[in-house]
């Protein structure tokens, strides 16, 4: 089935920018697991949940509809990196105790991937699906970051967005509801650091592939000025979404 490729033009860049996610997360999602056989992290990217998933999982599958994700993913021995959409993995029936989903529910066919949640879980499994919004540094560098956001890429993010806009609220999620306690990602970043995560944006991807520029280079030395010459805390709440079949 064709998919919307919004990151593999820059999977490369992608898998050295993006921020990682909290060990206590997956410590926590091994521990409401019904066993720890078997974890499918879907939508990979880089596999940075697949890695990380590996240290509580005896084996660990990770899919992405994009060949080049996968091409570009980190590897690691419990990890089985395997090219497939979101709704139809290719992952035998009953064989899962724990599907995850990090910042890309919101791009999925709904109903058709919860109906492969249903069937790839053990009954007891979970689902947990995760996204995280603008990174928090100061107020006037939160400033600056959030009117790039809001401003001149608006217009290129691409359909679906809206729904890590809204804490993932309205996104279908038909199972026994599980309420965690909260999670957060916090790096020290240096600005330039920074700059090289907001290119890895969808809509800066897709504004540099319309208008042949990049976006990023607008807010640049009023972000490095601000930012000063050292690393700074970076941190990002995680909204996630967790349930058992």
């Amino acid at each position: 089935m064709s998919f919307e490729d919004h990151f593999s033009g820059h999977a490369p860049e992608y898998a050295k920018q993006r921020p990682t996610y909290p060990g206590e997360l997956f410590a926590y999602l091994a521990d409401q697991s019904p066993s720890t056989e078997c974890a499918w992290d879907c939508a990979t990217g880089s596999g940075q949940a697949a890695v990380a998933l590996a240290e509580f999982y005896n084996a660990v599958i990770a899919t992405d509809a994009s060949a080049e994700q996968v091409k570009n993913a980190s590897p690691h021995p419990k990890v089985n990196y395997r090219v497939a959409p979101a709704e139809k993995s290719g992952i035998p029936s009953a064989s899962c105790d724990l599907v995850t989903v990090a910042q890309a529910l919101h791009w999925f066919d709904f109903d058709r991937f919860n109906e492969e949640c249903f069937r790839v879980l053990r009954p007891g499994g979970v689902v947990a699906a995760w996204s995280y919004g603008l990174a928090r540094v100061s107020s006037r560098i939160d400033e600056i970051i959030n009117d790039f956001y809001a401003g001149g890429i608006d217009p290129f993010w691409p359909e679906g967005r809206h729904y890590v806009e809204n804490q993932y609220r309205d996104i279908p999620f038909p199972f026994a509801k599980i309420t965690p306690p909260d999670f957060e990602m916090t790096l020290r970043w240096s600005a330039d650091q920074t700059l090289a995560y907001l290119r890895t944006w969808s809509a800066v991807q897709r504004f540099k592939n319309q208008h042949d520029r990049d976006p990023v280079d607008r807010i640049a030395e009023t972000l490095r000025t601000e930012w000063g010459p050292g690393d700074r805390t970076v941190t990002w709440p995680l909204t996630l979404l967790i349930g058992r079949v």
